[in-house]
């Protein structure tokens, strides 16, 4: 492969990771109303129902195609169960049994687990700058949320609730993993989305089902409004905007975006609920942006580590 540079972000691609940092780091609040009356996973499934007629709308105004073949929606439902169902399913149970902060530190580490897994499936170079970045970030979020960190007691509960969250984890990459093939294959965001929230969400309703869980709606304003936002800002603007940005700027690059909108929710959570910043959260905030300064520059080849070209086979040695 070649060892050319990535190029440096350009205006797109700021526009693209800054709607993506804003979305999801305001839908932590948001999520804060959908828990209570209606169960998690059907409250997942509303969200995508709702999202994907607006991407299949938005796909059909940019003309993209949208009847694919049967085998290409079978890597549709492995993005839909990996992205849109496995992942969301495993953290909204894994926070019944650990708080918010170690929550958003495991997340967090998909900044790191994208470099590897895009090398081992994408034949992607190591940027040792993202890498040490991502390093970086996640020890800064730990940092941010340390008071909470201090005070866990690793009971069975809390390893169980981390287990979850690292198995969501390792789905939403594996998610990043699938899309980022697709776009390699022409196959458009918006219409691969569309198509794996469908699929995800099936997957969901068949799950809520078989656990017994009543399809309904809480019909107060705080969770209709808090839905609203998840399905048009967190699912449409967000997934769109972070799925466009890993296959423009890499895998690697897009996942520092799981680093920095738990700032976001901090910065949001200091006005709405009176988050008070300590020494060590201001650490782990200067730790964080230091890093997404390292994950954004452009790569010098020096910096990427490539797995070795396969040797050419001599076929005169056999003779």
């Amino acid at each position: 492969m070649s060892s050319m540079p990535r190029p440096h972000f350009t205006s797109i691609d700021i526009a693209l990771y800054s709607s993506v940092v804003l979305a999801w780091g305001f839908s932590w609040i948001a999520l804060h109303y959908q828990v209570g009356v209606v169960a998690p996973e059907i409250s997942i499934v509303w969200r995508f129902l709702m999202a994907t007629p607006l991407m299949f709308v938005i796909a059909a105004w940019r003309g993209e195609r949208l009847f694919y073949s049967l085998r290409e929606h079978i890597v549709f439902v492995a993005l839909g169960v990996t992205l849109f169902g496995v992942n969301f399913t495993l953290f909204y149970y894994g926070a019944k049994f650990i708080t918010s902060g170690l929550l958003a530190v495991v997340f967090s580490l998909a900044s790191v687990i994208n470099v590897w897994l895009g090398a081992l499936t994408l034949n992607a170079g190591i940027d040792r700058r993202v890498a040490a970045g991502g390093v970086l970030g996640v020890l800064g979020v730990a940092a941010m949320f340390y008071p909470q960190l201090a005070d866990t007691q690793f009971e069975i509960g809390v390893l169980i609730g981390l287990a979850l969250c690292v198995g969501g984890t390792l789905s939403f990459c594996i998610g990043n993993m699938i899309s980022a093939r697709l776009q390699r294959h022409g196959i458009t965001v918006f219409a691969a989305s569309g198509w794996g929230m469908i699929y995800g969400s099936v997957a969901l309703a068949g799950f809520a089902y078989l656990r017994g869980e009543a399809f309904i709606i809480d019909p107060r304003l705080p969770y209709i409004a808090s839905l609203i936002y998840l399905t048009l800002i967190g699912s449409v603007v967000a997934f769109a905007s972070y799925l466009t940005l890993l296959g423009r700027i890499g895998a690697d690059r897009a996942a520092y975006s799981t680093v920095m909108f738990p700032v976001v929710a901090l910065l949001v959570s200091t006005f709405a609920e009176g988050y008070r910043w300590t020494l060590p959260a201001t650490l782990g905030l200067l730790a964080v942006l230091a890093g997404n300064l390292l994950v954004l520059r452009p790569a010098r080849p020096k910096d990427v580590i490539r797995r070795p070209a396969p040797l050419p086979i001599d076929c005169r040695a056999r003779r």
